[in-house]
Protein backbone atom coordinates (compact mmCIF):
# COMPACT_ATOMS: atom_id res chain seq x y z
CA UNK A 1 0.00 0.00 0.00
CA UNK A 2 1.19 3.21 -1.15
CA UNK A 3 1.78 6.54 1.76
CA UNK A 4 -0.75 6.60 4.45
CA UNK A 5 -1.27 10.66 5.21
CA UNK A 6 -2.78 11.20 8.82
CA UNK A 7 -4.74 13.81 9.87
CA UNK A 8 -3.46 14.36 13.87
CA UNK A 9 -5.91 17.28 15.83
CA UNK A 10 -4.52 17.82 19.19
CA UNK A 11 -7.16 18.90 21.85
CA UNK A 12 -4.73 20.89 23.78
CA UNK A 13 -3.30 24.38 22.69
CA UNK A 14 -0.77 24.73 25.65
CA UNK A 15 2.61 24.26 23.64
CA UNK A 16 4.31 21.92 26.37
CA UNK A 17 1.17 19.74 26.14
CA UNK A 18 1.07 16.41 26.99
CA UNK A 19 -1.26 15.54 24.25
CA UNK A 20 1.47 16.85 21.36
CA UNK A 21 3.89 14.68 23.34
CA UNK A 22 1.81 11.49 22.67
CA UNK A 23 1.11 12.05 19.24
CA UNK A 24 4.98 12.56 19.10
CA UNK A 25 5.94 9.50 20.47
CA UNK A 26 3.22 7.67 18.49
CA UNK A 27 4.49 9.21 15.39
CA UNK A 28 8.23 8.16 16.17
CA UNK A 29 6.88 4.52 16.81
CA UNK A 30 4.89 4.15 13.18
CA UNK A 31 5.81 2.80 10.60
CA UNK A 32 7.78 4.70 7.92
CA UNK A 33 4.18 4.53 5.49
CA UNK A 34 2.43 6.78 7.67
CA UNK A 35 3.02 10.24 7.09
CA UNK A 36 1.99 12.98 10.00
CA UNK A 37 -0.11 16.07 9.52
CA UNK A 38 -0.58 17.70 12.83
CA UNK A 39 -3.62 19.88 11.75
CA UNK A 40 -4.17 23.91 13.56
CA UNK A 41 -6.95 24.11 15.18
CA UNK A 42 -5.97 27.26 17.33
CA UNK A 43 -6.64 30.10 14.73
CA UNK A 44 -10.40 29.07 14.53
CA UNK A 45 -13.05 31.20 15.07
CA UNK A 46 -16.18 29.20 16.94
CA UNK A 47 -18.86 27.88 14.47
CA UNK A 48 -21.74 29.85 13.94
CA UNK A 49 -24.25 28.83 11.50
CA UNK A 50 -24.23 31.68 9.77
CA UNK A 51 -20.73 30.38 8.02
CA UNK A 52 -22.81 27.91 5.84
CA UNK A 53 -23.33 30.25 3.75
CA UNK A 54 -19.41 31.65 3.35
CA UNK A 55 -17.37 29.84 5.24
CA UNK A 56 -14.44 31.19 6.51
CA UNK A 57 -11.37 30.99 4.50
CA UNK A 58 -9.70 29.29 7.20
CA UNK A 59 -12.56 26.72 8.23
CA UNK A 60 -11.80 26.12 4.53
CA UNK A 61 -8.83 25.00 5.11
CA UNK A 62 -9.30 23.07 8.09
CA UNK A 63 -12.12 21.05 5.86
CA UNK A 64 -9.38 20.74 3.12
CA UNK A 65 -7.13 19.07 5.54
CA UNK A 66 -9.30 17.04 6.56
CA UNK A 67 -10.47 16.00 3.28
CA UNK A 68 -7.02 15.39 2.48
CA UNK A 69 -6.16 12.88 4.60
CA UNK A 70 -6.70 9.43 4.21
CA UNK A 71 -7.05 8.69 8.04
CA UNK A 72 -7.46 10.81 11.48
CA UNK A 73 -5.72 10.64 14.72
CA UNK A 74 -7.50 12.27 17.50
CA UNK A 75 -5.63 13.71 20.48
CA UNK A 76 -7.47 14.89 23.61
CA UNK A 77 -6.38 15.77 27.32
CA UNK A 78 -9.56 15.53 29.24
CA UNK A 79 -11.20 18.65 30.77
CA UNK A 80 -13.90 18.78 33.27
CA UNK A 81 -14.36 15.23 31.99
CA UNK A 82 -15.30 16.12 28.67
CA UNK A 83 -13.60 17.17 25.23
CA UNK A 84 -11.64 20.66 25.39
CA UNK A 85 -13.71 23.38 23.59
CA UNK A 86 -11.14 23.91 21.07
CA UNK A 87 -11.11 20.38 19.96
CA UNK A 88 -15.54 20.34 19.57
CA UNK A 89 -15.13 23.92 17.67
CA UNK A 90 -12.82 22.09 14.92
CA UNK A 91 -15.22 19.10 14.61
CA UNK A 92 -17.61 21.27 14.37
CA UNK A 93 -16.22 23.37 11.69
CA UNK A 94 -14.61 20.38 9.60
CA UNK A 95 -18.37 18.95 10.12
CA UNK A 96 -20.53 21.38 8.73
CA UNK A 97 -22.57 22.78 6.60
CA UNK A 98 -24.69 19.86 6.68
CA UNK A 99 -23.70 18.01 3.54
CA UNK A 100 -20.27 18.93 3.65
CA UNK A 101 -19.11 16.43 6.23
CA UNK A 102 -15.04 16.67 5.65
CA UNK A 103 -14.51 13.66 7.96
CA UNK A 104 -17.43 11.37 6.31
CA UNK A 105 -16.19 7.79 5.95
CA UNK A 106 -12.84 8.00 7.30
CA UNK A 107 -11.27 5.60 9.57
CA UNK A 108 -9.66 7.50 13.12
CA UNK A 109 -8.80 6.76 15.94
CA UNK A 110 -8.87 8.60 19.71
CA UNK A 111 -6.44 8.48 22.08
CA UNK A 112 -4.88 11.23 25.33
CA UNK A 113 -3.26 11.33 28.31
CA UNK A 114 -4.14 13.84 31.45
CA UNK A 115 -2.83 14.25 34.83
CA UNK A 116 -5.78 12.97 36.50
CA UNK A 117 -6.43 9.41 37.55
CA UNK A 118 -8.69 8.27 34.33
CA UNK A 119 -6.53 9.93 31.65
CA UNK A 120 -8.86 11.41 29.06
CA UNK A 121 -11.24 7.94 29.23
CA UNK A 122 -14.61 10.40 29.62
CA UNK A 123 -13.05 12.96 27.26
CA UNK A 124 -12.75 9.61 24.67
CA UNK A 125 -16.46 8.50 25.31
CA UNK A 126 -17.76 12.03 24.18
CA UNK A 127 -15.25 11.86 21.54
CA UNK A 128 -16.38 8.84 20.01
CA UNK A 129 -20.06 9.55 20.32
CA UNK A 130 -19.83 12.28 18.39
CA UNK A 131 -17.41 10.62 15.96
CA UNK A 132 -20.25 8.28 15.56
CA UNK A 133 -22.50 10.73 14.60
CA UNK A 134 -20.07 12.00 12.04
CA UNK A 135 -19.51 8.99 10.56
CA UNK A 136 -15.99 8.61 11.17
CA UNK A 137 -14.70 4.37 11.83
CA UNK A 138 -13.39 4.48 15.03
CA UNK A 139 -10.82 2.03 16.31
CA UNK A 140 -12.55 -0.06 18.76
CA UNK A 141 -8.98 -1.34 21.09
CA UNK A 142 -6.60 -0.74 21.90
CA UNK A 143 -7.96 2.42 24.08
CA UNK A 144 -5.60 4.66 25.12
CA UNK A 145 -6.03 6.64 27.88
CA UNK A 146 -3.16 6.94 30.72
CA UNK A 147 -2.51 9.76 33.91
CA UNK A 148 0.78 11.47 32.55
CA UNK A 149 3.15 11.82 35.02
CA UNK A 150 6.70 13.91 34.99
CA UNK A 151 9.48 12.84 32.55
CA UNK A 152 7.30 10.14 31.15
CA UNK A 153 7.19 11.75 27.28
CA UNK A 154 9.47 14.28 26.12
CA UNK A 155 8.80 17.13 23.91
CA UNK A 156 10.44 15.27 20.81
CA UNK A 157 8.23 12.27 21.78
CA UNK A 158 10.60 9.91 23.70
CA UNK A 159 9.21 7.60 26.03
CA UNK A 160 11.10 6.76 29.27
CA UNK A 161 9.60 3.98 30.67
CA UNK A 162 9.55 0.74 28.86
CA UNK A 163 5.97 -0.65 29.52
CA UNK A 164 4.63 2.87 28.44
CA UNK A 165 6.88 1.97 25.40
CA UNK A 166 5.23 -1.21 24.49
CA UNK A 167 1.69 -0.53 25.05
CA UNK A 168 2.08 2.15 22.74
CA UNK A 169 3.56 0.36 20.20
CA UNK A 170 0.99 -2.54 20.50
CA UNK A 171 -1.48 0.30 20.09
CA UNK A 172 0.02 1.75 16.73
CA UNK A 173 0.66 -2.11 15.32
CA UNK A 174 -3.11 -2.45 15.75
CA UNK A 175 -3.68 1.01 14.54
CA UNK A 176 -1.59 0.21 11.21
CA UNK A 177 -3.26 -3.25 10.60
CA UNK A 178 -6.47 -1.83 11.16
CA UNK A 179 -6.38 1.07 8.67
CA UNK A 180 -4.91 -1.57 6.23
CA UNK A 181 -8.16 -3.34 6.36
CA UNK A 182 -10.37 -0.23 5.71
CA UNK A 183 -8.52 1.67 3.50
Amino acid sequence: MASIKVAVLIGSLRKESFNRRLAYAVERLAPAELSFEHVRIDDLPLYNQEFDHDYPPVCQQLKQQIKAADALLFVTPEYNRSIPGVLKNAVDVASRPYGSNAFAGKPGAVIGTSVGTTGSAMAQQHLRNVLAYLDVVVLPQPEVFFKFSDGLIDEQGHISVESTQKFLQRFVDRYVAWLHKQL
